[in-house]
């Protein structure tokens, strides 16, 4: 059961650096666009937190102001993406700072799942 958790959480992982990847893309190839692949990023690592979430096997309690903490984050990078895509799709641009904030806080929630 504890390997079955592991590869969750590679999922999860992967699912931040794809999303943080194509963002990265995006952000350093000078477009700065909201692209499918950050929502299906969002997507992967959405599903395999809440897979996460769950109290399977786990020795111990749960640490749930990290889980909160985690999803909170994760609905306002759905938020950003959401609006930046319908700002995008009206006038094929993103603001800088909405773009910005989608890369800051996918790195954030990284950040938070490797070292909290």
């Amino acid at each position: 059961m504890e390997i079955l958790r592991h590869v969750v959480v590679v999922v999860h992982l992967v699912g931040f650096a794809v999303l943080f990847g194509a963002w990265a893309v995006e952000a350093f190839g000078g477009r700065k666009h909201i692209t499918r692949i950050m929502n299906w990023g969002l997507v992967i690592a959405a599903i395999a937190g809440l897979a996460l979430a769950a109290p399977w096997g786990v020795e111990g309690a749960m640490n749930y102001p990290k889980i909160g903490t985690k999803l909170i984050i994760l609905l306002i990078i759905g938020a950003l993406l959401g609006i930046g895509s319908a700002r995008q799709r009206r006038t094929d641009s993103v603001p800088a700072a909405l773009f910005w904030l989608v890369g800051v806080l996918t790195l954030a929630n990284a950040s938070i799942a490797v070292l909290w």
